[in-house]
């Protein structure tokens, strides 16, 4: 049985060391949890409750591209990269941000991890370090807290994810409200 679990273990580990795993586009929820839970950080938020309709707009429009391919420097159903989704889906909605993830990291307000709210971006260093290298929208707090967003990750293409997952949990920087 030890034996059984240390594969186990090893297989799940495999997949989240290779950020997003997968080459085949995903088209539903993908959200995990890592067996060595107790090493994450705790990012959980408390604003659990209804979003405003711009938000649910933004949302909305976001889900939309579910599935669609990553593409380097993408801003259409084609193929989008994790900047070009936030741009794509904000301009959709009549609002104007920077191209690049390192530019929309200046954009709005800093906010808490414990005050995301649905719309706000999470910035990643996918990389290590602290440089931003990726984002995503927060697409829903449950009630307990647990925060998914919506990006376009190298492998599955646009896909929610949850800053539970040891990858994400371990690259997330910070995050923003542009809204």
């Amino acid at each position: 049985m030890k034996y059984l679990e240390k594969i186990m273990f090893l297989a799940m580990m495999s997949l989240l060391l290779w950020s997003c795993g997968a080459s085949k586009p995903a088209y539903t929820k993908t959200i995990s949890k890592s067996s060595a839970s107790s090493n994450l950080r705790n990012l959980k938020s408390s604003s659990f409750g209804n979003v405003s309709y711009k938000v649910k707009k933004i949302l909305n429009d976001a889900e939309d591209y579910l599935g669609t391919p990553y593409k380097f420097g993408g801003t259409t159903k084609k193929g989008l990269d994790c900047s070009g989704l936030v741009i794509t889906v904000f301009s959709e909605n009549d609002y104007k941000l920077p191209r690049r993830s390192e530019e929309q990291a200046k954009e709005g307000t800093r906010v808490e991890v414990q005050s995301v709210k649905p719309g706000d971006l999470l910035f990643f260093a996918t990389s290590g370090g602290s440089k931003v290298t990726h984002v995503g929208i927060v697409n829903e707090i449950s009630f307990r807290g647990d925060i998914t967003f919506i990006h376009a990750s190298t492998t599955k293409g646009v896909i929610i994810s949850s800053l539970n997952d040891a990858y994400w949990n371990k690259a997330f920087l910070f995050a923003r409200r542009v809204l």
